[in-house]
């Protein structure tokens, strides 16, 4: 029988091969690419891949992704478009533009990560992104025939910064802009930095690791060179690496935006320049900002830029959607589940042909119409649908306290608790607390949503859970936690959780609880604890992120912090529960627990520390809408 099934697959192969190509080929049948050196207005030139439609019978419109990450395949070779939804854009006609920034891969010029915006430019030589974009866009209008005139910017993560910074370059052929999980702030929102805390492991692998640090002295199609760990656990490779000072002694010299990381501790004028949302003023083009609900890398950028252009560009015609997503999700046409939690559709697809492809195709062709597209297009977890609606944060929000009360209740309503009351926990920085259970080398995305259970566990996190829910209870905007505290020391972080406790003998798993325990296949859902929204905050800076502040040991003191936006509901018969701890390793760095640089610490300034918890007074202000 067993022979059949392989000699019935071993017929099948070619059709199923040829499924697989049949976009590939139809792309690069009806495409024509060239390569190109566009001139800036200081003389550098950047190098740009153009696919053009073959088709002359109407004018196409021009869409434009500029990225530090390579526009390879260079030479005759064809980007693999038909990979993801962006071969609908193909489908429609479109040009379809690559382009290395300046300094990376192919591109002349000095890079600088995340350039600031100069909105006072006076000669050709002052330059930024923006004046880059700007004269590509330029070139392209005025040398590629059978161009429309119309052009739109997308782009995911780093691109995702670049497309908002074509936004302000004022081109007038500008049309449409689309910046997905942008970068808008290193130090207190995106990737390395959430709120003063940064996370070591994305910087060292993404600089070090990866090799996009290392310096591109001159145009090349050849990848940097990376790093070969010396071991496949990253708990207990930054463990042993045990400071940052260490790890830049691996880094050396050469990589130059590690080293100014590690020399600007605070929010000085090195980060404030790198605010990519100052400056979006006047923004001309109809901007469509994207994200990720459970992107680990850049949670933070799309509610924020969305935010600053709703406050600093009113007149801007801004749409938001953020949907159940890890990075870039919403381009894979897999949006079905993220981790454990199922959504029971393609959200990603559903996306792509509900309000993408429709947005760049009335702006940059004038097909169709964005009348169904709202202001903000949300996807809730929990109840697994979409909301559209007329703003963000909804109107009906309403600032909920939940108090952290004693024996780990969370209540909404005050009990008078005694003010001297409190939890404690000794935050060891030799045990610090794993950001996900289990063994990784890679940072895994999936603990944005992952089960709990084992920090619950742990008796340096402190769990407080609400009573079983009657009705369903939704939550849309951000979370605030307001705790009360005290330390032995003069310094510590703090982590906050917002977490779905599924019902004891809940699930949508089919599965066998009575099965050996090494099985595999679906996880068991009931009591389950995922993981809606955690975010850290270094004490240090909660009076300012510019001057930083030891704590008076012993001394309770107010730590306030503001966490990513929530849109998810929590059913009838779950319960809530809020998590607080001071160690979420390796995912960020160590805090010594004193009051000093981190960045330069050696290996006996980590000192444990006891952390009280005052109840009641400690509270999480959750959006609960109406």
């Amino acid at each position: 029988m067993m022979k059949k099934i392989i000699l019935f697959f071993l017929l099948l192969s070619p059709f199923l091969v040829s499924a697989q190509n049949a976009d590939s080929l139809w792309f690069v049948n009806n495409y024509v690419k060239q390569e190109v050196t566009i001139p800036m207005r200081d003389g550098v030139k950047l190098f740009t891949a153009i696919y053009t439609p073959k088709d002359q019978s109407e004018k196409h419109p021009i869409l434009i992704e500029r990225s530090p990450y390579s526009s390879a395949p260079y030479g005759k070779s064809y980007y693999p478009f038909w990979k993801t939804h962006q071969l609908q854009y193909a489908k429609e006609g479109y040009i379809l533009v690559s382009q290395d920034v300046r300094g990376r891969w192919m591109s002349e010029g000095e890079f600088m990560d995340v350039r600031p915006f100069n909105p006072n430019k006076k000669t050709k030589k002052d330059i930024d992104e923006a004046s880059d974009a700007y004269d590509s866009i330029d070139w392209l209008v005025k040398n590629l025939a059978n161009n429309n005139g119309n052009v739109g910017v997308m782009g995911t993560s780093y691109l995702g910064f670049y497309s908002n910074m074509a936004s302000l370059s004022g081109h007038p052929a500008l049309k449409a802009v689309s910046p997905q999980a942008p970068v808008t702030d290193w130090f207190v929102g995106d990737d390395f930095h959430h709120n003063g805390v940064f996370f070591q492991m994305d910087a060292f692998d993404f600089y070090f690791g990866g090799g996009f640090g290392q310096p591109h002295p001159k145009p090349t199609p050849f990848p940097a060179k990376t790093y070969n760990y010396p071991l496949h656990d990253n708990y207990e490779f930054y463990l042993r690496a045990a400071t940052l000072a260490n790890l830049t002694k691996l880094v050396g010299d050469s990589l130059v935006f590690w080293n100014q990381m590690m020399n600007h501790p605070n929010r000085d004028a090195f980060w404030q320049a790198r605010n990519a949302r100052v400056g979006v003023k006047d923004v001309k083009p109809a901007m469509l900002v994207v994200g990720g609900e459970f992107d680990a890398e850049d949670c933070f950028g799309a509610w924020n830029l969305y935010q600053a252009l709703v406050k600093q560009s009113p007149a801007t015609n801004s749409r938001l959607v953020m949907g159940p997503w890890y990075h870039g999700e919403w381009d894979n046409n897999d949006g079905t589940h993220h981790g454990n939690i199922q959504f029971g559709s393609n959200t990603s697809k559903w996306y792509a042909d509900n309000v993408e492809i429709p947005f760049f195709n009335y702006y940059l062709k004038g097909k169709g119409s964005v009348d169904s597209i709202s202001k903000a297009t949300i996807y809730f977890t929990g109840e697994n649908k979409w909301r559209h609606l007329p703003q963000w944060p909804p109107a009906d929000l309403a600032a909920t306290p939940a108090y952290l009360e004693p024996q780990g209740k969370l209540t909404f309503s005050a009990l008078g608790t005694d003010k001297t009351s409190a939890d404690s926990y000794i935050s060891d920085p030799a045990k610090p607390v794993p950001y996900d259970e289990g063994v990784h080398f890679n940072r895994t995305r999936k603990y944005m949503s992952n089960d709990q259970r084992f920090a619950t566990r742990r008796p340096d996190v402190l769990s407080y859970q609400s009573d079983i829910l009657d009705k369903d209870l939704t939550l849309g905007g951000p979370v605030i936690a307001d705790l009360m505290v005290s330390l032995s020391n003069t310094d510590a972080d703090f982590i906050v959780k917002v977490i779905d406790v599924y019902p004891d003998n809940g699930s949508y798993n089919d599965i066998n609880i009575y099965a050996e325990e090494d099985q595999t296949g679906p996880y068991p859902m009931g009591g389950y604890q995922g993981l809606v929204r955690a975010e850290t905050f270094r004490g240090k800076y909660r009076n300012s992120y510019e001057k930083p502040e030891p704590f008076v040991p012993n001394q309770p003191t107010e730590v306030k912090f503001t966490l990513p936006d929530v849109a998810h509901a929590f059913k009838k018969g779950h319960r809530i529960m809020i998590q607080v701890q001071s160690t979420w390793f390796p995912l960020t760095d160590r805090n010594p627990q004193q009051f000093l640089d981190i960045y330069h610490a050696k290996e006996s300034d980590f000192v444990k520390e006891t952390i009280s918890i005052y109840h009641e007074q400690s509270k999480i202000i959750l959006p609960v809408l109406k």
